[in-house]
């Protein structure tokens, strides 16, 4: 799992510039799904049947990360910026980024001023992003569109995969990388002859600017059950606004609600009777201050009974976001019960 997220996690795809990472799952999911397509959105969609009649169960993880598109090339050669997602202007000041153009990746810094100025300056400011700006090395605009920089461009964090002490790991986007690595892993490792039904492996895109790719594949599927897979913050840290309730390693947070969907009670408690059997670890999920692809696969058609397992992550939208592989696994575990659950029949009211 680790090199699958590491692989991952180096490919750049801000949302509509996902294609790298969907090349990527396609050609990896097409040696074990029975088949693959990828629609106009840029979804990649791998569906596999089980060995046995039964519902039809849609799951999706996210290909997208938050970023930002180049769109102004000051006469300095510097860069200004527009988010491509939900970026904290808090966090961007002296960041390595990659600005990824046509004749390839180019290296940036987002530019501040030196602490030794910052008694001419209000220490208590946050720069909005639109006074920031990148810095490319570039002398003047003519050198930076030599440099292959165009508007339109993306620019993605440069933060690769990392150890961070014995069990945890620190980089950009695993949000939702983690959750495309466990669909991808889920499909490479279940034994499908056993299963029953048909599983869409969805790998959306444009997630982070408004659960678009999700809403375009659940048209095509037609669902009974739904599940999606994402990080959710942790909020055991110290600062005020965390309350605890989601720990780094404690366990699949089992989502009641967020912004954008109640789950299903039926699908929730399912997964939380599933957990106790296994023996999981498992929290609870309540947090209003979100959303995910599941927003948009409960609304189709006559209504989705859907759901959501989400990974706990630390520092999620910034450059070093952080898991724990324990909860990775756990979630894994967790994920491929509940295909295995299924039977011929199984359904859940609404």
């Amino acid at each position: 799992m680790k090199e699958l997220l590491r692989d991952l996690v180096a490919l750049p795809g801000c949302g509509a510039f996902e294609q790298p990472v969907g090349r990527y799952i396609a050609e990896r999911a097409g040696r074990r799904a029975d088949g693959v397509q990828t629609d106009g959105l840029g979804n990649v969609i791998a569906w596999k049947q089980g060995g046995r009649p039964g519902p039809t169960v849609m799951l999706s993880a996210h290909m997208d990360e938050v970023g930002f598109m180049v769109r102004k090339i000051e006469p300095s050669g510097l860069l200004r910026f527009e988010k491509l997602g939900g970026n904290d202007d808090r966090v961007m000041l002296s960041e390595h980024v990659i600005v990824h153009t046509q004749n390839g990746p180019v290296q940036g810094v987002v530019g501040t001023i030196s602490c030794h100025m910052l008694k001419f300056d209000d220490r208590t400011r946050v720069r909005p992003y639109r006074d920031l700006y990148i810095d490319i090395g570039a002398s003047d605009r003519a050198e930076a569109e030599q440099m292959g920089v165009q508007l339109g461009d993306s620019v993605t964090w440069a933060t690769p995969l990392q150890d961070l002490g014995p069990h945890r790991a620190m980089g950009h986007a695993f949000d939702d990388r983690a959750g495309c690595a466990l669909l991808l892993a889920t499909l490479e490792e279940l034994d499908f002859s056993q299963l029953c039904g048909k599983v869409y492996f969805v790998f959306s895109t444009q997630e982070e600017v408004g659960l678009r790719g999700a809403r375009v594949a659940s048209q095509q599927i037609g669902a009974d059950v739904a599940l999606a897979v994402d990080t959710t913050p942790a909020s055991d840290t110290p600062e005020p606004v965390n309350d605890g309730t989601v720990r780094l390693g404690g366990g699949p947070a089992i989502k009641a609600m967020d912004h954008s969907l109640i789950a299903n009670v039926a699908v929730r408690r399912h997964l939380v009777a599933l957990a106790k059997q296994l023996g999981l670890p498992y929290q609870i999920e309540i947090f209003p201050g979100i959303g995910t692809d599941a927003g948009e696969m409960h609304k189709e058609k006559a209504g989705v009974p859907t759901g959501v397992i989400s990974i706990p992550s630390r520092y999620a939208h910034c450059p070093h976001e952080v898991i724990d592989w324990g909860d990775l696994d756990q979630c894994k575990q967790l994920l491929a019960a509940f295909l295995q659950s299924m039977e011929e029949n199984t359904s859940f009211p609404g």
